[in-house]
């Protein structure tokens, strides 16, 4: 490729895109825009990019599907970052002659992040920093973790990991998915259990699964129903997971004591939305993934990607919507 060739790189949300990764074996042979914002709306999406040949993706930020891809003619290499994304349809790109790649990812983010949900919650640390900062002591009494029970819908690489942290604490771990076994439970040091039965035992439910159509709203009503009273909901994988106005209903009506959640149905999350306002539900940003070692993997392995292109050189293509 002899002529220089424009890359956009999406939702840069921060602004570290550039201080994360060296972006110079670039400079020679592209012009590199960085974006900070977000564009949800197809044909202002479709304005930005249609003059670049390389557009890389941070996660599932921005939708890539067919009311885009077919605009962008000159398009031919879109790296997204981690191995799976299912805002982008990557069966339509290959058809359309677009190269699609990816990047490695840490593993150990989010895990991390759903012992903050539990702990915040346990410790009723939004209570308790609401106090101080309006002069009180003492609002509220926590929950002990040793000896409850914590309740895993997923033992896969989060799963497992966020079980180790239970039984270090002292707690009793439930595992159940659809196609989790006794033994792979005990294997990741938990007790299977039955879908219903870990809703109704579990004092901290923790969802640790794929999205799939098998999985969609795998948590409604019924689920929700069965929970303790006491009992608090963490969501850190994917928000279709849950039946959204469900929990909403069952955070409002106190059927639960809780939510934390870290992933939304239409994300940036809007001002107005209902979760905004509930005082037993504790957001984060999407932020499981959101973190130095895994910025520099992701925007490291981006430039590599994208020099490998140029070079005609193996990259790691993805073949499928996984």
């Amino acid at each position: 490729m002899g002529t220089r060739i424009k890359v956009a790189v999406l939702d840069d949300y921060q602004g570290v895109a550039q201080r994360c990764a060296d972006w110079e074996p670039l400079r020679d042979k592209a012009d590199v825009a960085f974006y900070h914002d977000n564009i949800a709306e197809p044909a202002a999406l479709v304005r930005r990019l249609r003059d670049y040949d390389v557009v890389c993706l941070m996660r599932e930020r921005t939708r890539m599907d067919d009311r885009v891809l077919p605009q962008l003619p000159k398009l031919k290499l879109i790296v997204t970052t981690a191995m799976r994304n299912a805002a982008l349809d990557i069966a339509l790109a290959r058809r359309l002659g677009i190269t699609v790649c990816g990047t490695g990812a840490v593993q150990t983010g989010t895990p991390e992040l759903v012992w903050l949900h539990i702990l915040a919650h346990a410790r009723r640390f939004e209570q308790e920093r609401a106090g101080l900062r309006e002069g009180r002591w003492q609002v509220a009494l926590g929950q002990d973790l040793h000896g409850a029970t914590l309740g895993l819908l997923g033992l896969g690489r989060v799963g497992e990991r966020v079980a180790r942290v239970g039984q270090a604490f002292g707690m009793k771990v439930l595992g159940w998915s659809p196609h989790l076994t006794p033994e792979r439970a005990q294997a990741a040091g938990a007790e299977f259990a039955s879908k219903q039965a870990l809703f109704a035992r579990a004092d901290f439910v923790v969802i640790a699964l794929q999205l799939r159509e098998s999985t969609r709203h795998i948590v409604g009503q019924p689920e929700l129903d069965a929970m303790k009273p006491h009992a608090y909901l963490v969501n850190t994988s994917r928000a279709g997971l849950v039946d959204e106005d469900a929990l909403i209903a069952a955070l409002r009506g106190g059927r639960i004591a809780g939510a934390g959640l870290d992933v939304f149905q239409t994300e940036p999350l809007p001002r107005e939305h209902a979760f905004r306002s509930l005082p037993n539900a504790t957001l984060t940003p999407h932020i499981g993934y959101v973190t130095v070692n895994t910025y520099e993997q992701f925007y490291r392995e981006t430039v590599e990607d994208v020099c490998a292109w140029l070079a005609q050189s193996p990259i790691r293509v993805l073949t499928g919507a996984e």
